[in-house]
């Protein structure tokens, strides 16, 4: 019994590099008294006790990845002001970190369908960590080491994002799914954040911003540890699994062919490119606007030297916070009541929430210039409907991509939403900034730095019209792939991955059924 531990994914004593076996659930003959409390456990081989905990814990973690992400945003004047550097150079700590983070995604998302998800994320988290301390000692001689460090997140992150929601996903089905999936969201926007909460107050507590980089590295090896020894790795697609068949795991690029052919997963995947797009610019430049609005409306001291007033960091952490709980929140909500009319329900609020938010998000950052609390009110409403869309495009991809793909999918989404979305928005933002300072000749009045910037940001609701657009075709495809992907099969001619010589080996599946 000793030695089956190294060749079950599941098992929390699973080597690093071990190969997931299709018999995960079998029992090994003789077993007695064993084999009743094994029937007894849940078809994911988790407790609902531990299920609950390992939720927690993944919720735990997301909320340090997005406070982590968004701590820099907050203290962004600050940044600008220690190491010289303009809007567009800025604007490149943001891309840095979200292109490592994109193109190192499928990576992960190869390994988590395939190997131990636990281990993968334990070592992702601890790696993040130890580079996001080192980040806050960049001497201000060295910008382009600060832009190498936060490139080097992107490696912790890519481990997590992918991996986690698959693991959630093997532990819950239908309605109990799409709950804790709405859990695990809510950590985005409080984590958001709490990102600028804490490094705006943390730079002030302190005297100096790299202090505010210092706080998640520190909360890093708590979520390692319960990683360790709290969460156990449910059994790949176990409690979705059906008597008559056996899934099995296809070659990557049969993955990626099928993911390409499925309109549904394709479609909500730009859809939330426009979402990625618009929070990306906003989470980045929203804070900078906002404290440019003040000295151009309230006559507010421009930053000179440091530190930098960071009240405005404050506000919009507040607000993001506030409005993502009630975005997420109603976002389930609505969808799980929609659904008693009609199936295509998710699509549809995913859509309701971006087209609500276009008018709002314009409406703030027109009005930026004439009503502070006004814009602060536009902001809460846009920001509110934007994250209705987080949990809803997540259980989305859940069931209409079968188990066996759903890593690798994440992947996928995350590289393709990223690259269109956030990866360019806060640099395309920040670039497109001072060029339009250069075109009206007013490169030293900081009413034109205000109005450029202002401009520039008015992009976010029209990309988040076309958003809307992309999840309402969504929902003329949903149903059929649904529908598709619960009833999956392996064809007789579609290539699985065997084991052979510890290597993966492509071969019909007509070739290993007897």
């Amino acid at each position: 019994m000793a030695s089956s531990s190294f060749s079950d994914p599941t098992s929390d004593t699973t080597p690093f590099l071990s190969d997931d076996s299709e018999a995960e659930g079998s029992e090994e003959p003789g077993a007695g008294p064993n084999q009743r409390r094994e029937e007894e456990e849940p078809a994911s081989g988790v407790s609902s006790m531990r299920a609950v905990f390992t939720v927690i814990v993944l919720c735990f973690i997301n909320l340090l990845n997005y406070m982590d992400r968004f701590t820099v945003a907050g203290v962004l004047p600050d940044i600008e002001q220690y190491f010289g550097i303009n809007d567009g150079n800025s604007g490149l700590l943001q891309t840095v970190f979200i292109c490592s983070y994109m193109f190192l995604a499928p990576v992960f998302g190869y390994l988590g369908d395939r190997y131990n998800r636990k281990m993968i994320m334990s070592v992702g988290i601890g790696f993040w960590s130890i580079v996001t301390l080192a980040s806050s000692y960049t001497p201000k001689e060295y910008f382009w080491l600060l832009l190498l460090t936060r490139g080097l997140v992107g490696v912790g992150e890519a481990s997590y994002s992918t991996i986690a929601p698959t693991i959630i996903a093997d532990l819950y089905i239908k309605e109990r799914r799409t709950q804790m999936l709405s859990v695990f969201y809510f950590a985005i926007p409080v984590g958001s954040g709490l990102g600028y909460i804490v490094g705006s107050k943390v730079d002030d507590l302190a005297g100096d911003w790299h202090w505010a980089l210092r706080v998640t590295p520190a909360l890093g090896l708590v979520a390692v540890s319960l990683l360790l020894f709290v969460v156990k790795e449910p059994k790949r697609g176990a409690i979705e699994a059906r008597p008559e068949h056996t899934l099995q795991r296809t070659s990557w690029l049969g993955d990626m062919k099928a993911l390409c052919r499925n309109p549904s997963f394709v479609l909500s995947t730009f859809g939330f490119t426009a979402v990625a797009f618009v929070t990306g610019s906003l989470a980045l430049w929203a804070p900078a606007f906002l404290f440019r609005a003040a000295v151009f409306t309230e006559g507010r001291p421009p930053c000179v030297k440091g530190p930098c007033d960071t009240s405005d960091s404050l506000y919009f952490g507040i607000i993001t916070v506030v409005s993502g709980i009630l975005g997420v929140a109603s976002g389930a909500e609505v969808s799980r009541r929609l659904r008693l009319r009609t199936p295509r329900a998710d699509p549809l609020v995913c859509a309701l929430g971006l087209l609500l938010s276009a008018p709002f998000l314009y409406l703030a950052i027109v009005f930026a210039q004439a009503s502070p609390i006004a814009t602060y009110v536009f902001i809460f409403l846009g920001e509110t409907f934007l994250s209705m869309n987080w949990a809803i495009v997540a259980d989305i991809l859940l069931y209409v991509v079968v188990p066996t793909r759903r890593s690798t999918a994440e992947a996928f989404q995350i590289v393709l939403s990223h690259l269109l979305g956030d990866a360019g928005s806060p640099y395309l933002i920040g670039v497109y900034d001072p060029h339009l300072l250069y075109s009206l000749k007013q490169t030293d009045s900081y009413l034109w730095q205000f109005r450029s910037l202002q401009l520039s940001l008015l992009t976010c609701s029209f990309v988040a019209v076309g958003g809307g657009a992309f999840f309402l075709a969504t929902a003329l495809f949903i149903e059929k792939d649904r529908q598709r992907a619960a009833n999956y099969a392996p064809s007789d001619d579609e290539p699985i991955v065997v084991p052979k010589s510890g290597r993966s080996t492509r071969v019909p599946v007509s070739s290993v059924l007897i």
